[in-house]
């Protein structure tokens, strides 16, 4: 973005006679390497073909020097000293971009060129006539509308000169007409003006065709809302009011991508917009006035979630807000937004709610025995809030709030009595939750207290090793090689003596049951090594 406030005209002091005024609509054009007709570079042009002054592309004869610069690209950093140029295809006209065949038709016209809607430029007779009536004849004259040099200066190198109409740059821009009519006081001739400091040459050159569009927006229909943001910016800073206009409606009525959401935050914060249309594009961009917390809004959301009814919908918005929530994720900026006291409750709730749901599976009146359809309906339900209790457990081990869950679960007396004498199809769902306990205390995701890691052990390592067989034939995607691993790894950080119980039922039930039962022999050997080999070895050293 340049700084409007560096524009500066060139004065160039001529001892001659103003031009009068011309009441024709101005255009603009791109000059090439060598420099246009002026006071400086006076050209004869014969007054008797007047049709040749009627094309709005002013034409330039290249000379031996400039002639390989035809081929320079745009803003090329290597040849900063040369002139960027335009497509010589185009005519430039007041109102309008009109593509030709050719250059050759332009700069040599075999036939008449008409432009019925637009008037044509002052011809050498034209001047001619203005100076009998007092005005001496100028050696300018060739200039016709073309009576302001812009001189782009990129910020990276490169330029791009443009001859322009001052009737236009001052109609659409204070910021030129300012310049210009101070330009006037002082000087004649061809006004000179130096814009310093160019993002972006192209952006700037295609703000200053907007002058001469007369529908800004449909124009701003093809180049789309990214380029948009950047016409804005360079109109705001000339102060191109009617483009500035046409950009914000634009803007505000079509979709972004973050991409172009985020260029047009930056925008917002740089520069200020006192204009209707702009307070609905900040609308979209900043929260305004939000009655609820983000702290409030994921509580509803998780709350919605683990209440949500269709299973379809319920993994699919789990996984959404999963990733909002993620301390990872571009949109979870503190983790402290989550609150912990909110999400437990939620964790209660569905724990709750599994206590009685076991009841009912494990009531055995004959006056509450329940269909085959309803028992199945009964499972869905039950495995429905392990699944709640999971996806919570893996939201807080992200946000590193899970270790008080291991003493909630610890806990369960009640669920830990209905496990004995549940069936093996509703039990194992308990299993579940232990089973995910235990690898994320296995694989250090969880960090407890040496009292928390021995009582969930204590409580709930004999339940897993009746249900790991279920376990293995109905996974639900549990990883069954890092269960076995993470129960191995979290046996190892209690007491010695504590380890010795719990390894020797390990070691009853695999040896009556086989595969049925994990497999914990990588950690039943390190055991048995800190236990005796090198217990002994310390008890030998000590007693010499």
């Amino acid at each position: 973005m340049h700084d409007p406030t560096r524009l500066k005209s060139q004065p160039h002091h001529h001892n001659r006679r103003r031009e009068p005024p011309s009441h024709h609509r101005r255009a603009w054009c791109c000059s090439f390497t060598v420099p246009p007709h002026s006071p400086e570079n006076p050209a004869v042009v014969p007054a008797q073909n007047p049709k040749k002054t009627q094309s709005f592309l002013k034409p330039e004869v290249p000379t031996k020097s400039s002639s390989n610069s035809l081929s320079s690209f745009p803003n090329s950093p290597q040849n900063p000293s040369k002139l960027t140029r335009i497509d010589p295809r185009r005519i430039l006209s007041p109102g309008r971009v009109s593509p030709i065949d050719s250059i050759d038709e332009t700069l040599n016209p075999t036939g008449p060129v008409s432009f019925p809607e637009i008037p044509k430029s002052p011809t050498p007779v034209d001047c001619e006539q203005q100076a009998s009536g007092g005005v001496g004849v100028r050696d300018d004259c060739s200039l016709g509308i073309f009576d302001v040099r812009l001189n782009l200066k990129g910020k990276n190198g490169g330029g791009l000169v443009l001859e322009l109409s001052s009737e236009v740059l001052s109609t659409n821009s204070s910021v030129f007409a300012d310049l210009i009519a101070d330009y006037r006081k002082n000087s004649r001739g061809l006004c000179r003006i130096e814009v310093p400091d160019v993002e972006n040459l192209g952006v700037f050159r295609d703000t200053i065709e907007l002058m001469f569009e007369d529908d800004i927006p449909r124009k701003l229909l093809r180049v789309g809302a990214y380029r948009a943001i950047d016409v804005l910016e360079v109109s705001a800073g000339i102060k191109f009011n009617r483009s500035v206009l046409s950009c914000l409606k634009y803007l505000e009525a079509v979709p972004w991508t973050e991409e172009e959401e985020e260029k047009l935050r930056r925008l917002f914060n740089k520069m200020k917009f006192d204009h209707e249309t702009a307070r609905d594009i900040s609308a979209r961009l900043y929260a305004l006035d939000m009655t609820d917390s983000q702290q409030t809004l994921s509580k509803q959301l998780v709350w919605s979630v683990t209440t949500c009814i269709d299973a379809n919908s319920r993994n699919e918005l789990k996984s959404l807000v999963k990733g909002l929530l993620c301390k990872s994720s571009v949109y979870e900026k503190d983790c402290s937004d989550l609150n912990k006291v909110d999400i437990f409750a939620i964790c209660l709730s569905c724990i709750s709610s599994l206590v009685s749901l076991l009841e009912e599976a494990t009531a055995t009146s004959p006056s509450v025995k329940l269909t085959k359809k309803e028992d199945r309906t009964l499972i869905d339900r039950i495995s429905k809030q392990v699944d709640n209790i999971i996806w919570l457990l893996e939201i807080l081990l992200d946000h590193q709030m899970a270790e008080d869950l291991v003493d909630i679960w610890t806990k369960q007396s009640q669920l830990l009595a209905m496990h004995k004498c549940a069936s093996p199809l509703v039990r194992y769902e308990l299993s579940r939750v232990t089973a995910m306990l235990f690898i994320a205390m296995g694989t250090g995701k969880m960090h407890c207290r040496s009292e928390a890691r021995s009582g969930l052990l204590q409580t709930w390592f004999r339940p897993m090793l009746l249900d790991f067989g279920w376990l293995q034939r109905c996974k639900k995607g549990l990883d069954m090689k890092a269960l076995e691993e993470a129960m191995g790894q979290a046996l190892l950080t209690l007491p010695l003596k504590e380890q010795y119980v719990l390894f020797m039922d390990w070691f009853k039930c695999f040896s009556k049951h086989g595969t049925e039962c994990p497999n914990l022999s990588k950690s039943f050997q390190i055991w048995w090594r800190r236990s005796f080999l090198r217990g002994s070895e310390t008890h030998a050293s000590e007693s010499r």
